[in-house]
């Protein structure tokens, strides 16, 4: 069968000018299920763990309950659940079972409250140990983990559970609760097990989180999909984004010398994700090119369908006639820009934490101005103030430092993504 996935390929201009000199070329490619061969959706494997320690008290434990109720209430009984707690100590509040009875269950998320300090690699190793039990090809497994304090002496257990977590097909949504979670250790977990990261300034967030991912869950048709982009002789890869549905720096495995292999993971229906790469373009005669080949492999298991591929030829033309370059694609040339600060204000991040606090400040207010440009004014503010906070005080602000990275990681979200 074919036509399960679409994949669509653009460079920022239609016509570049031929130059004697290497230039740089960008390509949008889109991957994008059809909804073709889809027959039922895909049963998920749910597995919540949950820091109960003592600064959860009050209203952030009364939400985690409320999300939760509300979660379950989304699945059916083809799904699975499980819900682990961990302070320094960890529960297993729900194993690994079908959700079938829900007055059961609610019974036993009331339970739920706050105690003791913060050892996440117990809940991890918990939850995993739970979810390797629903682990199967034809179901969606995700770890979704809360928590809004540091990790006590852990760290490395969490990066090798992350790994895991990764080799068993298991991605972790990693969720950081107000400002003083450990930003560098969740984005390692999320990043080694092939998940994503957010950042929840308030406890209302809580909610719209956790159902955002089950919906997420519930709308993944294709699996295991990852994108090998093969670049002819004279091309060669300098770096590559996925910018939707948020932007991350893709990891990438050099096949050989000119062909690389990204990771895409699972795909959505009707939304899927969008892939930016930068290539550099030796110096080319007048003429039409073919610079690479897209190639999309996926599994659609609700299909029986393992190992599909699409593919597409990128081709680029060249002109001596400076009045045939086309102008710059407009929307390709936004994500470029949208990349472009998110890579300024993670390379602010970097700079200030070395020392180097004249070029953290100089990047971050020229991130400001761009996101300015973008229309971004709160965040060009919070840029501005952190570039003042380097300046007064030779540090960034937690709370600054969180809004920027993640709200700047989600300046290519579709609206309805956010609304949702």
């Amino acid at each position: 069968m074919s036509g399960e996935v679409k994949l669509e390929s653009r460079l920022n201009r239609t016509v570049f000018q031929a130059l004697p000199s290497p230039q740089k070329l960008y390509v949008l490619i889109d991957i994008v299920p059809t909804g073709a061969g889809v027959a039922v959706q895909m049963p998920v494997n749910l597995g919540l763990v949950l820091d109960r320690s003592g600064s959860m008290a009050g209203d952030k434990i009364r939400k985690v309950r409320e999300a939760v109720k509300l979660v379950l209430g989304r699945l059916s009984p083809q799904d699975l659940v499980s819900i682990v707690l961990f302070d320094d100590n960890v529960d297993t509040l729900v194993a690994c079972q079908p959700v079938a009875n829900l007055a059961q269950l609610h019974a036993q998320i009331d339970r739920i409250t706050d105690r003791g300090g913060t050892t996440m690699s117990k809940g991890m190793r918990r939850g995993l140990d739970e979810m390797r039990q629903g682990v199967t090809p034809d179901r969606v497994s995700r770890m979704l983990l809360l928590t809004d304090g540091e990790t006590f002496g852990d760290e490395d257990q969490c990066r090798q559970l992350a790994t895991e977590a990764g080799q068993y097909g298991i991605p972790v949504s990693a969720l950081g609760l107000g400002e003083e979670w450990n930003m560098p250790l969740l984005e390692a977990v999320a990043g080694q097990s092939g998940g994503v990261v957010d950042h929840l300034e308030t406890p209302d967030s809580i909610l719209a989180e956790f159902q955002r991912t089950v919906a997420t869950m519930q709308g993944s048709v294709a699996r295991n999909a990852q994108l090998t982009l093969r670049l002819v002789t004279g091309v060669s890869p300098a770096a590559a984004w996925r910018v939707l549905p948020a932007i991350s720096q893709l990891n990438q495995r050099t096949l050989s010398d000119r062909d690389i292999q990204l990771i895409l993971g699972d795909l959505e229906q009707g939304k899927g994700q969008s892939v930016l790469v930068e290539v550099i373009v030796q110096p080319k005669a007048a003429g039409a090119y073919r610079v690479a080949q897209a190639d999309v492999m996926y599994d659609m298991p609700a299909a029986g369908l393992t190992g599909q591929h699409v593919r597409q030829d990128i081709l680029v033309t060249l002109t001596d006639d400076p009045s045939q370059v086309t102008p710059f694609v407009a929307d390709v040339m936004n994500l470029v820009e949208k990349v472009s600060v998110f890579k300024l204000q993670t390379r602010a991040l970097s700079e200030a934490q070395t020392g180097n606090v004249a070029l953290a400040t100089q990047q971050l207010r020229a991130a400001a101005t761009r996101l300015l440009n973008l229309g971004e004014a709160d965040l060009a503010q919070a840029a501005e103030q952190e570039a003042n906070n380097l300046e007064q005080q030779g540090q960034m602000s937690a709370s600054g430092t969180k809004k920027l990275q993640y709200g700047t990681r989600k300046l290519t979200q579709r609206l309805d993504d956010l609304e949702s």
